[in-house]
């Protein structure tokens, strides 16, 4: 199986950016210690301050399946639900 290369553009309504900002960096470190997850990042736009880029990185599509189905993702996406929008691109390494 091939790695998993993940890109997440997260973003809030801008009155919610505080408390997605907070629910993304209390998910960090969780999401860290999840079987197969190699990258966690979390990076702030700088020219939009209510946009987050999430950078993963799993060791396989099995550990990035099951992380959408852990507790700190779940948490996430309910916060997330009504107050951003979430786009996941998947990348394919080329070199």
């Amino acid at each position: 199986m091939s790695k998993q290369i993940i890109v997440a553009v997260i973003e809030a309504v801008p009155e919610h950016a505080g408390t997605v900002s907070q629910a993304l960096e209390e998910a960090v470190p969780e999401v860290r210690k999840e079987p197969g997850c190699e990258q966690y990042e979390l990076h702030r736009d700088a020219t939009a301050s209510h946009r987050f880029v999430m950078l993963e990185r799993w060791s396989d599509e099995a550990a990035f399946r099951q992380h959408d189905d852990s507790p700190a993702f779940k948490r996430l996406a309910g916060v997330l639900a009504t107050r951003a929008t979430l786009q996941v691109t998947h990348l394919v390494k080329i070199v």
